[in-house]
């Protein structure tokens, strides 16, 4: 009975790291980080999740090295460690898009390697990878990833719906969408009007 309850004690802790990440600490609906690549490249749902998904790759994997080797660092060189291999992943993700899926690596651009300067990426490695034990850190990587990428790809297909009447370069409709809401004011309206509809939702 005892182990049973660990157990589920512990499942509920999975799950509750996981979920923060997706709804009360969703990285940009609600601590609002990161929001130089959410700006920058959400034009297209495809841009979204390509970028997403990179960062989701990078969140985990930073997470997963720090945490094992986070009693090695010294704390005087803790960020400077933690940037290094960062920058590591973020290199094979690079070398990899440009290799495989070359017109979405040219989308994304400079994108890519800013990554590494990331306040998401950073944060949770200082903040919980290298507090926290392996699996606790992974599955806060893929929930703030997950988080970031859904976030990234609701805001790119509203606005690749409204500015080109389009989802994920299939177009719907063969006429001329609502320009502004390609261009980088409309990613700002955009942002604002989820944010606020999220928060009306939670006063409600």
């Amino acid at each position: 009975m005892h182990l049973m309850r660990q157990r589920m004690k512990k499942e509920i802790t999975y799950r509750e790291t996981f979920t923060k990440g997706l709804l009360k600490e969703n990285p940009v609906f609600v601590l609002l980080l990161g929001l130089c690549p959410v700006l920058g490249v959400t034009t297209s749902a495809i841009n979204g999740l390509g970028m997403g998904l990179a960062t989701l790759f990078v969140l985990v994997m930073s997470n997963l090295v720090i945490s094992l080797i986070r009693s090695f660092i010294p704390e005087k060189v803790r960020i400077p460690s933690f940037i290094v291999i960062i920058a590591s992943f973020v290199t094979v993700v690079d070398l990899v898009m440009a290799g495989f899926t070359p017109a979405l690596h040219e989308q994304l651009g400079i994108f890519i390697p800013l990554i590494v300067v990331n306040c998401i990426v950073l944060g949770r490695a200082e903040a919980f990878a290298s507090k926290h034990s392996l699996w606790f850190s992974i599955i806060d990587g893929l929930g703030m990833g997950v988080g970031f990428t859904f976030a990234l790809v609701l805001l790119g297909g509203i606005r690749e719906i409204l500015g080109n009447l389009s989802l994920f370069g299939f177009k719907f409709m063969e006429m001329d969408g609502m320009i502004l809401f390609i261009l980088a004011p409309g990613a700002f309206i955009v942002l604002g009007l989820i944010i606020g509809f999220l928060n009306w939702r939670k006063s409600v």
